[in-house]
């Protein structure tokens, strides 16, 4: 069981977390987060689930996680100057998770466009940052983060082969450590993101690997191949093919 006691005392938040919600089972914890009939408004609410009966990734793609092994959570973002800012906020989230395992646990991480987080090329964690909208502005928008911490058999089929710090390591980790690591990295990281965004970008760019091989990129049924040029300033792939680039907005990436 999570000792929210322990998690507290690791806690160095002004903002992100502060406003804890320990759920023992939920549907989805970004679902929950997004529904405003659930009362939750205050701007970093976290809210984390021991459990997830219907997790998702990208492309409505089913979350996997073993009840009480691993982190599963979701953090309200509702301040104006982050909700237009999806992309970045991508790129903060995954910086904090990669940072916290190499501080941690030293583990090298490297970062996948556009939300997943390896360790020796195996999955250890992944984003989805959803959102809705009041007219043609976002009013609300929810930073879903999952890591396989304790976890150590995945029984089903994976693009990228999954993998844990249980497994990497070689003995149990402590979640509530982690997370709060997590959170406090993620708020500094974000902090600095209103001063210095191109920092960010850059910092996200050089833990991504991919940045200069061969690649091919699916996104729509359609399939582009080239080399991974870059990443612009407002966080999209740029793809280069023969003498010619295209951006792309979303799609599964991997190495030719």
């Amino acid at each position: 069981m999570f000792d929210l006691e322990k998690f507290d005392l690791k806690l160095n938040t002004d903002v992100i977390g502060r406003n804890f919600i320990y759920a023992e089972e939920v549907p989805s914890t970004n679902t929950e987060l997004l529904n405003e009939s659930n009362f939750y408004n205050k701007h970093g609410t976290v809210l984390f689930a021991e459990k997830q009966t219907e997790g998702k990734g990208r492309k409505n793609r089913i979350w996997y996680s073993d009840d009480q092994l691993n982190l599963t959570f979701s953090i309200l973002i509702t301040e104006p100057k982050y909700l237009q800012k999806i992309n970045i906020l991508n790129f903060v989230a995954s910086l904090a998770l990669a940072v916290s395992i190499e501080n941690l646990f030293q583990l090298r991480t490297e970062l996948k466009w556009p939300n997943d987080i390896l360790i020796d090329s195996k999955k250890a964690a992944g984003i989805l940052i959803e959102s809705t909208s009041k007219g043609s502005n976002i009013s609300r928008l929810v930073i879903g983060m999952g890591l396989n911490v304790n976890q150590i058999s995945f029984q089903r089929k994976f693009t990228t082969e999954p993998t844990s710090l249980k497994k990497e390591l070689g003995h149990p980790v402590e979640r509530e450590k982690t997370l709060a690591e997590i959170l406090n990295n993620i708020e500094e990281i974000l902090n600095t993101s209103n001063k210095f965004p191109d920092k960010i970008l850059e910092d996200w760019k050089a833990k991504c690997k991919m940045i200069g091989e061969r690649i091919t990129v699916l996104y729509d049924d359609i399939t582009r191949h080239g080399i991974f040029n870059d990443i612009d300033k407002n966080g999209f792939l740029v793809l280069r093919i023969h003498d010619k680039v295209e951006t792309i907005h979303f799609g599964d990436v991997s190495i030719l």
